[in-house]
Order: structure tokens, then C-alpha cells, then sequence
């Protein structure tokens, strides 16, 4: 575990980006394990290569681009779908982040 300093991430990507990689890629597998491979493929390429992890009020928060369902071209998925599937993806990461960082949600 990283000892984490909430004044440090704000300059993330310097600071903590193997932590970073490792809550992404920890999250990837357990939602590639429970959908389908393509989905989460795409997913994470076409709409998670431009989220942004925010640390703010003692929690994570992942912020997604604009327009996700736009944006997502590899696989053709209802946006009600799409939605479940993002939400839990972020929940996903967000928790992955709590735990590599070792903060309390």
C-alpha cells in the first residue's frame, strides 16, 4: 500500500501514476471476468482512456468524458446498458483506488 497524500494527487499522473495503472488495471480484469470481453474492451479504450480520477472531499471520484455512448464504436450496446455497465465500472475503479491508496470510502 501507497502512503497516500491527498495534496500529492493533484499532480497525480506525476506522484502516483503506477498506483494509478494498477486501480485501472485491477478493475479491468474483475469487470473483464464478469462481461462480455469485447464490451470491456472497448470500454475501457474508447471511454475509460479519457476518464480522470479526482481525489476531492476525503473519496475518489472518476469523471467520464462527454458523450460516452458516442464515443463507444467497437461494440453495439443499448445506452441503458451502456449506463449499468459504466456505473459499475466506475465503482469498480473507485474502489480499486480506495484500496491501492488504502483511504476509507
Amino acid at each position: 500500500m501507497t502512503d497516500f497524500d491527498p495534496e500529492k494527487f493533484e499532480d497525480k499522473y506525476a506522484n502516483y501514476f503506477p498506483e494509478l495503472q494498477r486501480a485501472y488495471k485491477n478493475a479491468f480484469e474483475t469487470m473483464n471476468d464478469e462481461f462480455d470481453s469485447s464490451l470491456i474492451h472497448g470500454v475501457d479504450q474508447q471511454i475509460l482512456n479519457e476518464s480522470e480520477p479526482f481525489y476531492e472531499d476525503g473519496g475518489f471520484s472518476v469523471r467520464l468524458p462527454e458523450n460516452p455512448a458516442e464515443r463507444l464504436t467497437a461494440v453495439e450496446i443499448d445506452d441503458d446498458e451502456l449506463d449499468a455497465v459504466l456505473d459499475r465500472y466506475v465503482d469498480e475503479i473507485e474502489g480499486e483506488l480506495r484500496r491501492v491508496f488504502g483511504v476509507e470510502a
